[in-house]
């Protein structure tokens, strides 16, 4: 079963064709096409989404024939065609998901919309066997959350940000320090090199109860810290993203441990923990949450780095899981700028054939 998947949620130009394993758990991706929109942001410090849209018109089409011709494929051996639906900027979302309509309705094939963190929270099962239910940490520069991950199209949030995403806080500090955008690859880097022990940050809602997470006051005292400098030196800068990012990977495995609780208290022993989003690449947090897994007895599956990043490989995958269980949507799907992951429980707005 072969489906191709189409993601624009945001800055990357994405599409993949993904196949099933006859007989196996998994899948092989066959190809996966991303052009990153980078360089044409950096500029202004962040993605615009008016550039980010005319950037994915001019050149979908061009991405797609390319999936196709790498995966050895015609359209017609296609089995379903998905997109990502939503949450993300709206005019991205839009051509992705008009473009995945044209081609169902010229071709007759199913068409699936999928939530683009449910992607993420599926990735997993992509590259592993893994069983549910699981917990999934998805941390990107729009959402930080755990999920619950019972089965496809059943999800239960166990705690989110109330204020800023991890991505988000990894580039505003970035900014602050004058780096280049994306911030996050460059606070890992510098990170290396600094002490994080020089600047005693912030660990917002450290030991409490529950899996919630909060990012701003972190973000505050960085600022803070960067205007008593005035001008930080390049040690200086070091320092800070060191200290910054152990503060992050403190909050992280602790909010971590809180949801594993929820989750068990709740559901039983999960199978695993799931780490995916942008941030997911990000090594000081994978090793810090293999070791969290390694003292809790628990499973850690972290896909490559290239699968956390946004690409249409995740998206096929999705929509493979979901075709497999039955689930089509009709070509009146609208684009969803917000979509909870928890709300596709409801099953409200996808159908089954």
């Amino acid at each position: 079963m072969r489906v191709l998947g189409i993601e624009t949620t945001c800055d990357e130009t994405a599409a993949a064709v993904v196949s099933d394993r006859l007989g196996a758990e998994g899948g092989d991706i066959l190809s996966n096409e991303v052009l990153s929109q980078i360089a044409q942001h950096a500029v202004y410090g962040g993605v615009v989404p008016e550039i980010a849209a005319r950037a994915h018109i001019d050149v979908l089409d061009r991405l797609i024939v390319r999936a196709l011709a790498n995966a050895k494929v015609e359209l017609s051996d296609i089995d379903a065609i998905a997109a990502a639906a939503g949450p993300g900027l709206i005019g991205g979302v839009l051509i992705g998901l008009t473009a995945a309509k044209g081609l169902a309705l010229a071709t007759g094939k199913p068409f699936i919309a999928v939530n683009h963190l449910e992607a993420h929270a599926l990735t997993a099962r992509l590259t592993d066997p893994l069983d549910f239910p699981y917990v999934a940490l998805l941390v990107s520069g729009g959402h930080t959350q755990l999920v619950a991950i019972r089965d496809v199209g059943d999800y239960r949030r166990l705690g989110s940000t109330i204020d800023d995403a991890a991505g988000e806080a990894f580039d505003k500090v970035a900014k602050m320090l004058g780096l280049p955008y994306p911030g996050g690859p460059q606070i890992e880097k510098l990170a290396q090199e600094g002490d994080a022990r020089r600047f005693d940050f912030p660990r917002p809602m450290l030991g409490r109860g529950g899996a919630d997470f909060s990012l701003s006051g972190l973000k505050t005292a960085v600022r803070q810290e960067v205007l008593k400098l005035g001008t930080p030196n390049d040690q200086d800068v070091k320092d800070i993203a060191a200290s910054f990012q152990a503060a992050i990977v403190d909050v992280i495995v602790d909010r971590v441990r809180g949801g594993i609780k929820l989750f068990t208290e709740g559901e039983g022993r999960p199978s695993g923990l799931v780490i995916g989003g942008g941030v997911a690449a990000n090594g000081a947090i994978r090793r810090a949450l293999t070791r969290l897994c390694a003292e809790s007895g628990l499973r850690f599956v972290s896909p490559p780095p290239v699968l956390c990043s946004d690409n249409g490989a995740i998206i096929a995958w999705a929509g493979l899981e979901r075709f497999k269980r039955g689930f089509r949507d009709d070509l009146g799907f609208a684009p969803r700028p917000r979509w909870p992951l928890d709300a596709i429980a409801s099953g409200a707005h996808h159908g089954k054939a």
